[in-house]
Order: structure tokens, then sequence, then C-alpha cells
């Protein structure tokens, strides 16, 4: 079984010589913007396993001489692939850790048990698995009293230095460009420290707390000073969320308004990121401002696109003085002037419009996104949150429905923990008033509301438990029928057309899940060969912050993988749409389905069925809007694209790429 197929997805529109140059005079050519030695790797596995066996090979080269290793590590998600390999390491080629110092990066202050806190992270993750020594573990006490912090992160950094410094630090970056904790305007001068959480930090923390008021106030951070103290430090990045800060540590000039941008100065710091991660680098994004380029129908369109954004023309306003001052002459030498090349792209992107998303009927399908037949098609929606379906492409929904299409709709996960403890209390409160009304004489299920409104108003406590199953069973209830009438408001008639899967490595009760399983992909597997759809949707959306749609894909990809050879799943077309936090890029758009400004309005009420992912959802990321104001944002911008590039004006348009099965 294939667990990872959607991390092979970039590789279908990226020349390896971009990233894996052939010899050192190519790389200096390809790399000549980048201020930081950075190597890209084709999946998140290949980078963490190249980042492991460096750390290793430094640590054996050490131990040979007989002093300690010291090493500075971090929490989060981005280490935990790096730390697998180590453990990995560890029992199989018998790396001892037996020598090494771990000094832990950060830890959260004011803890309310210590269960809670980075280290024991770290430590279930990690440290336990390994021979390390627990008095060669060093963190800061999420626990210790206020007026001893100050001491504290004096003496850390003694400690530090007591040992003979920093041998190598691993760290991630946040998505606002903070390391460590150390956010936009730190100083280079800051040492271990305590920081107030606020703003997008705190929205950072909250991606490994339960909710955003669970995370603690502030957080003991080493400085940036600290890092630069390092001998050698390697800043990991994972997944297209990235791609823009990455672009800007490594691209542009040094500011304290990009803490990471000060590895610049480090004598031996490096970056290494996965494709997606390096998706805004020059050499991955616009390959032709630094070499020659391997020209496909994608990268020209890419290329012209980006052309008439900088020169504010639409497509078939642009002329040889363009193409030749920007970069571009190669275009012109292989298409012989501009109108060739601008009459190919216009023609291009004009074909991936349409009104029909399932295939129109009885027409001529040679430039259509879709085929005409068969009609009506059976058509299968995943959704890996119970609203993603309508938030990504609730109009196209309602059109196939409209259409008269075969229309089902299957819901990954239950979404439990993205509903607040405040929609279960109120819930809960009008259960217990319906069984006064009408079943005063049994009291059990009105017990058991009171028992849970009791639970959530008085006694939960933040430890790092599970949520508890009765309140778990609730929340996902909730979302349950939330989808079930967002999904009716569509088009959808029949409720046997609406499935809730459940996937199994969702419901930990946790923001952590567990990995992909066999499980997992038997339910996807069984659901498609009992509907063997003519086409589906699917959300490719990899810059969910919290993981679970790069999984519900990954289950989906394997699936597909074990069937593809199958007669029906051979004529079967994957499209793949995107979600809350980001859009296909033009030069991958495939189909391009208009809304209309009632359409627009019909999608809004769709999303807005889903009353629990309003104002009060634990999990908006770092965008203030509301989830139907992202979605209708970002379709009227889509149709502002097309219209700026001199094709019709649409009120809003949502877009697709389609998926090829890996031969």
């Amino acid at each position: 079984m294939k667990t990872n197929l959607s991390s092979q997805i970039t590789l279908t529109r990226i020349p390896t010589r971009y990233y894996r140059p052939e010899n050192a005079f190519e790389h200096s050519v390809l790399t000549r913007l980048e201020k930081i030695p950075t190597d890209i790797y084709e999946s998140v596995e290949k980078g963490s396993v190249a980042i492991a066996q460096e750390i290793a090979t430094a640590i054996r080269k050490k131990q040979e001489t007989g002093k300690e290793f010291v090493l500075a590590l971090p929490g989060g998600r981005s280490p935990i692939t790096v730390y697998k390999e180590l453990i990995r390491l560890h029992k199989e080629e018998k790396l001892s850790f037996n020598h090494v110092i771990v000094f832990v990066e950060y830890e959260f202050y004011p803890l309310t048990t210590a269960a809670s806190g980075n280290l024991t992270r770290l430590k279930t993750e990690f440290l336990d698995h390994i021979d390390i020594l627990p008095e060669n573990i060093y963190a800061p006490d999420g626990l210790m009293a206020k007026d001893a912090i100050i001491d504290f992160c004096q003496q850390y950094e003694k400690k530090i230095n007591a040992v003979g410094g920093i041998d190598y630090m691993l760290m991630g970056v946040g998505h606002t460009s903070n390391i460590m904790f150390n956010a936009s305007g730190t100083p280079i001068s800051t040492r271990t420290r305590l920081i107030y959480l606020e703003g997008a930090a705190r929205k950072e923390a909250s991606r490994t707390f339960p909710s955003l008021e669970s995370v603690p106030a502030g957080v003991i951070s080493m400085g940036i000073s600290t890092m630069m103290n390092a001998k050698h430090v390697i800043l990991m990045a994972w997944g297209e969320s990235k791609a823009g800060i990455i672009a800007k540590t490594v691209e542009d000039k040094i500011s304290d308004a990009v803490p990471s941008s000060y590895l610049q100065n480090h004598p031996q710091a490096k970056v290494v990121i996965d494709l997606s991660a390096a998706y805004d680098l020059t050499r991955i994004s616009h390959p032709w401002l630094v070499t020659s380029c391997e020209w496909d129908n994608q990268l020209i369109r890419r290329a012209i696109v980006w052309l008439c954004q900088l020169t504010e023309k639409p497509i078939l306003k642009l002329t040889n003085k363009d193409y030749s001052e920007h970069g571009l002459g190669e275009l012109l030498a292989l298409y012989g002037s501009a109108y060739n090349v601008n009459i190919k792209i216009f023609n291009d992107i004009q074909h991936t419009i349409t009104g029909w998303p399932g295939g129109k009927p009885n027409a001529d399908d040679s430039n259509r996104p879709e085929r005409a037949t068969p009609f009506p098609k059976k058509v299968l929606i995943f959704s890996p949150h119970p609203d993603d379906d309508v938030i990504s492409m609730g109009g196209t929904f309602r059109r196939l429905c409209d259409q008269q299409h075969d229309v089902y709709v299957a819901y990954e996960t239950s979404g439990n923990i993205a509903v607040g403890d405040e929609e279960v209390i109120r819930y809960c409160e009008y259960l217990r008033d319906v069984c006064n009304q009408y079943t005063p004489q049994d009291n059990s299920v009105k017990e058991k509301a009171e028992e849970i409104i009791q639970y959530l108003r008085y006694d939960k406590t933040d430890n790092g438990e599970p949520e508890r199953k009765d309140v778990s069973f609730m929340k996902g209830t909730i979302r349950r029928e939330e989808a079930r009438h967002g999904a009716r408001h569509a088009g959808i008639k029949n409720d046997d057309h609406i499935r809730f899967l459940d996937l199994p490595f969702y419901e930990t009760g946790l923001v952590k899940k567990k990995p992909l399983s066999e499980a997992d992909v038997k339910i996807i597997l069984n659901l498609l060969e009992e509907i063997k759809p003519d086409q589906m949707f699917v959300a490719g959306d990899l810059a969910d912050p919290h993981g679970t749609h790069k999984v519900c894909l990954d289950a989906i990809l394997a699936a597909i993988d074990m069937i593809k050879d199958e007669e029906w799943m051979k004529k079967c077309r994957v499209w793949m749409y995107r979600g809350a936090w980001a859009e296909w890029e033009m030069d991958h758009i495939e189909m391009a389905v208009p809304i209309s400004p009632e359409e627009l309005r019909l999608k809004r009420n769709s999303i807005l069925k889903h009353q629990s992912q309003m104002e009060s959802a634990p999990f908006l990321g770092d965008d203030e809007r509301l989830f139907w104001q992202r979605a209708e944002d970002r379709n009227r911008a889509t149709a502002e694209l097309y219209k700026n590039l001199g094709l019709a004006s649409y009120e809003a348009i949502e877009a697709f790429v389609q998926y090829i099965p890996i031969r």
C-alpha cells in the first residue's frame, strides 16, 4: 500500500535538474539568488532522512574523539519525521545517544501540568525511544515560579556555554517567519528569555494545543543570538504553506521582520525543504530568470501569466519587447513571435472554462475539460472535514446536482475536535429541555446531557488527555448534521447519497492524529467499489495547517492506486479542488467553473449551515476571515485573474486540477 502519493503530485511539473543540479556549475547558476545553502528533496521523508543521517554522522564523529555531542531540538510537527529516522538509526544501526546532550529550544509557560508541555511531547516522540541519559536532557521548566524565570534563562545560556556550545541546532520556521518563538521585530542580540504569546505567535502555538484558549500565556525560548552561536544550524520546512516564508528567508534581504533571514549571516547554516516548500524559490517558480528552461505547456502558461501581471497587460497585448526585456526570449525563439505564444496560451486558458463540470451532453468535448459521456455521471465528492465540500466547491456541487448527475458526498472525518465546548453545552441544554417536555419519566438522556454540561462548564481541565468519548460523540454529531443540511442545500435529495466515513486515523480525541493505516484506506476502497463513480472530486489542499487534508488525500490516492487497472477506474476522472487555505496556481488550472452572483449566494448559505464553524471555530488559522468570506474572496480573485488576462468577466470561479494515477 502506497501511503504518501500526494507528495509525488509536485514531481509532475518540476524537472529534477532544477532542484538536483547535475554539476557544481549548474548548481551555482540555479542558486545564485539564494543566500543560504538550500537542499531540496522530493518528499518530507527523503528530506528527513538526509537531516537525520547528517546529525548521526556528526554524533559518531564527535564520539570518536571521546567528547559529548550537544544537540538543540524543537517541538512542533516539522521534526517528527526526522525523529522517527533517528530512532530507526538507533534501533537498527546502533546509533548511540549515550554521549549526547540535548537542550530543548523552548517550553510553554505557565503550564497547568507538565503533560501538556513541549518537553513531554518531545519525550513521547523521540527522547523516550533512544538511550540518552536523563541527566543529559535540559529544558525550561514550564511550572517554575515567576520570580525564578530571569535567573533560569541566564543559567540556561551559561550551561550551553559550559558544555562547549551547541554542535547542531535543528529548527523549524513558523508561517510568520518566527524561529522558535522569536517573532518579527526580534533583534539579533536576544538570548533565552520569556516571550509573551500574542497574535500570530499565539495562533502558531495553538497548532499543538486543543484550542486557542488553552495555549499558555507565554513561552521560554532561546533567542536569535543563541541560534547564531550554534556551530551548525539546520532549518527545515515541509509543505506548500511554508513556501512563501522560505523564499523570504533564503532570497530576500536580512530583516528583523523576517527573523529566519538572520541565518544568511550564519557560516554553517543550511535549509532543508521538500519540493512543496521550495515552490516560491526562483529556480522552482520562475526558472527562466536563472537558467534555460524545459518548456512545457504549464511552464509557458506560468511565464505568460507572470509577464501579464508584471506588465499589467492582458495576454493578447503582450509584445516581442515585453518577452525580451523580462527574460523570456527563449519563447520567441521557440515560437517565432509574441503573437504565436499569446494566442496559444489564450486558447489554452480559454478551454479550461466550462459551465458543465460533469460534461455537456451531446456536445463536442474535444476542447472541454470534462467528457460529454456518460451522461448523467455518477459523481463522488470527497470532503476531508464535514464542510470542505461546500467551502471549496459549493458552486460546482450545486451545478452538478442541477444538471441531473447522480451526486454522492463522502465526509472522511468527523471533524469533532473543531467544535467548541460552548456548542456542545448549547445542544445539551436543548436536549435536556426536550427531555423535560416529552420524556419526564425517563431521565437517562437528560442525566447524560446534564453530566456533559457539568463537565464542560466546571470540571474540564487542559491536562493533555484525549477528549471524553461522550463529548467527542456530541461534537461529531453536531458536525454530521450540519454537513447533512449543507449537502441537502447544495442539491442532494437522497440521504443515502450522504456518507460519513469517520476514518480511524482522526479519532484520537486530540489535535495529534494517528498515521494513515490500512483500515483508513480500506474504508475508502469499499466506498469506491460500491459506487464505481465516473467522476471524483478530492481535496488537494495540502496547505491545511493541521495536516488532515493530506492524510485524507493520501488515503484516497492509495485506494485509487490499488484499483487503477479496473475498467471503471480507468474511465473515472479525478479532479482535485482546494480549500479555505489556498487556490490552484493559474498554470495548473485545468477546469474553471464560473459561478454566478446567485450561485455564489447559495454557496454562502450552504457554508452557513455549518454554524459550529463560524466565529467560535477553534481552527480558523492565521486568517481572520470566516470560511465563507475566504471562499468568496478566493473565487472572486480567480475570476478577476481570468478577466485581467483578457478572458470573460465572471462573478467568481472555482478551479480544479486533474489527478492522473501514477503508473
